[in-house]
This record gives structure tokens, sequence and C-alpha cells, in this order.
């Protein structure tokens, strides 16, 4: 699959903040990737229970989605009813 710009930009950032602790104690270096990782984690997760959304509105159905995103029709149906908009989606 090819890369998008916006996703090679954010890797090069993600890189180029990986590379700045280098010369820190272990312990700091390892709490800020561990904030690193969990953060991004976040904002995909947010982001993809957002398209989720969106497709859904569209009228895919779960198991597409599910495809698309790599996990269960289950877990998006999980996931859709932890939105804000859930009585919309599952219409």
């Amino acid at each position: 699959m090819a890369e998008f710009e916006g996703v090679a930009f954010i890797r090069s950032d993600v890189e180029r903040f990986c590379g700045e602790p280098v010369g820190l104690a272990p312990a700091i270096r390892l709490r800020r990737l561990a904030e690193l990782r969990v953060m991004l984690a976040a904002v995909v997760a947010d982001a993809s229970t957002a398209a989720m959304a969106d497709a859904r509105g569209e009228g895919w159905g779960l198991r597409r989605i599910g495809q698309h995103v790599g996990l269960s029709h289950e877990q998006v149906r999980r996931m859709l009813a932890d939105t804000p908009s859930a009585g919309e989606v599952g219409r």
C-alpha cells in the first residue's frame, strides 16, 4: 500500500522525536516513548472510530467496515456503540 504524504510526514516527525532523547537516561527515554505510544494509539483510535461512523452513515455494513480496518464486525459494533452519536449509527 502506498504511503500518503501526510503519513510520511508524521512518520518522519515521530522518528525525529524518537531520536531526540537519545542522550537522556533510559528511564526518561522509556517514559517518553510510552507516552508517545499511548497518545498515538488514542489519536488513531479516535480517527478510526470517526471514519467507521462516517462509513456506517453512508450505509456500509459492519462486516465491510471491519474488513477495511482489520477488526471483527463485533468490535466495530462495540466501538460505534461507544460514540456520542451511537443512537443514529445503529439506525
